[in-house]
């Protein structure tokens, strides 16, 4: 029997999603449609695993009455789910964004999540590492969680052999990233925030994966929007992958399709080259879609062979 890949996301929320006409200072703009969705990183790399064919457990936290809401919409989803329920009221996050492809995020922080809930989510993950061949950590920590959350759970996942993905920022990108993931797989204001620098040209930017690379993890994918990824490779070195150029619709949700990308290919067995041409090419895929719409396998195959390639002399 093959191996699951498990997803974590310990902030979740209920993403609500308002298209307008134009995004513009100071002047009113018309909404032209709202829709509502279960969302977080986790949960978003999940769907596009499931659509590429994986098989895939979501572990995640709900409660209050935003939970409710969140648990309903989770249920139209055909990936396996483990859910830690907590006492206090998950987020909404709220996504405004236009036809021009021009978007405004507005996230709230979190709920408090207890000591024993914590370890509820610990434990949940750890049940399904045994069967998992991959584990995504995804996405921000409530205020007040322990920042080496992922630490602990990075070092649990190495113990079962199970690769890890991590994707976060702030002290949990900070702490985590020692505890030797697999991947990290930073945007650039995340990078920034942890080498504590501005990146502005090429050469700063790939002078930061090998110096996050530096910081223990085995590879280091830094994503670059629309302008692609630069990765520090544990097997082919210095790698730049750039996508075609397209019309960006929404590019919420792009890094997630990415990271599911990637670890869909590597679980494969591709080659790192590879999973990173497959995670940009779902990303920019996932960017042509409207609102939070993920690619599924046949739209990312079509952007594939127009990625471009180059391994970087370092």
């Amino acid at each position: 029997m093959s191996k699951s890949i498990l997803t974590l996301t310990v902030n979740p929320a209920l993403d609500r999603i308002v298209t307008v006409d134009r995004l513009v200072f100071e002047d009113r703009a018309y909404i032209e449609s709202t829709t509502e969705a279960a969302g977080g990183r986790g949960i978003n790399a999940a769907r596009v695993l499931t659509a590429f064919g994986a098989t895939v457990t979501a572990v995640t936290t709900s409660g209050g009455d935003t939970g409710r809401k969140f648990d309903e919409h989770l249920q139209q989803d055909q990936f396996g789910k483990e859910v830690v329920k907590i006492r206090n009221g998950i987020r909404t996050n709220l996504t405004i964004s236009d036809r021009q492809g021009l978007s405004v995020k507005l996230n709230e922080r979190g709920p408090t999540i207890t000591q024993l809930e914590q370890s509820r989510i610990i434990r949940a993950v750890e049940k399904l590492l045994p069967t998992s061949s991959w584990a995504l950590l995804c996405g921000s920590l409530p205020p007040g969680v322990d920042p080496r959350l992922y630490t602990k759970l990075i070092e649990l996942a190495a113990k079962h052999k199970v690769e890890t993905l991590l994707d976060t920022d702030g002290d949990a990108l900070l702490h985590g990233i020692e505890a030797k993931p697999t991947i990290v797989k930073p945007n650039q204001s995340e990078a920034e925030r942890l080498l504590n620098t501005a990146l502005i040209t090429r050469s700063q930017l790939i002078e930061a994966v090998q110096r996050m690379k530096a910081m223990g993890p085995a590879s280091v994918v830094l994503s670059l929007g629309s302008r692609g990824v630069i990765a520090a490779t544990s097997t082919e070195g210095v790698l730049e992958v750039i996508p075609p150029v397209v019309e960006a619709l929404c590019p919420i949700g792009a890094g997630d399709a990415m990271s599911a990308a990637i670890v869909w290919a590597l679980a494969r067995e591709q080659s790192f080259s590879e999973a990173l041409r497959w995670g940009v090419a779902a990303g920019t895929a996932s960017s042509k879609l409207p609102g939070i719409t993920l690619a599924n396998l046949e739209q990312t195959k079509e952007i594939y062979p127009q990625t471009q390639i180059t391994r970087i002399v370092v």
